[in-house]
């Protein structure tokens, strides 16, 4: 991926059922021109700060939305959330918990932590796919970010 280009959505999701949905979803929407999908929580990590494998990539470039799963691999959501929010550079980033977790816990610490809004995944293809339309859109068309 270019540098140059502007990601609209990463998409943090380790479950390639659920991720495959969501991009189609996005993309059949016209919702999405530049998704980035990565499957666990030190990935993101990595690519939100423009590390590891991601090292050439400027992390100043920041996604106008941030779909992340809480239950991954390597490092969780609460993690990834909890460095997000921590640091300066990224604390401003719209983040939007998408999990199959209806735990009061999770969703209690999720708002402590600053998340812009917790979905549960809705279990049908045609519920889940109306949640990412409309979360897409509000997130991409409606919201306005700080510049």
């Amino acid at each position: 991926m270019s540098n140059h280009t502007e990601v609209e959505v990463l998409l943090v999701e380790d479950n390639p059922r659920d991720a495959e949905m969501a991009l189609r979803t996005l993309r059949k929407r016209n919702l999405a021109n530049n998704v980035v999908h990565v499957k666990d929580g030190e990935e993101a990590l990595n690519w939100i700060f423009g590390i590891g494998a991601y090292a050439d990539r400027d992390p100043s470039n920041h996604p106008k939305v941030v779909l992340l799963d809480l239950k991954l691999p390597k490092v969780d959501g609460l993690e990834v959330l909890r460095a997000v929010r921590s640091d300066e550079r990224t604390k401003l980033i719209p983040v939007v918990v998408m999990t199959s977790s209806r735990e009061e816990q999770d969703v209690i610490e999720s708002y402590k932590l600053g998340v812009n809004s917790y979905v549960v995944k809705p279990m049908d293809f045609e519920g889940f796919s109306a949640a990412v339309a409309e979360l897409g859109h509000y997130w991409l068309l409606v919201n306005q970010e700080p510049k």
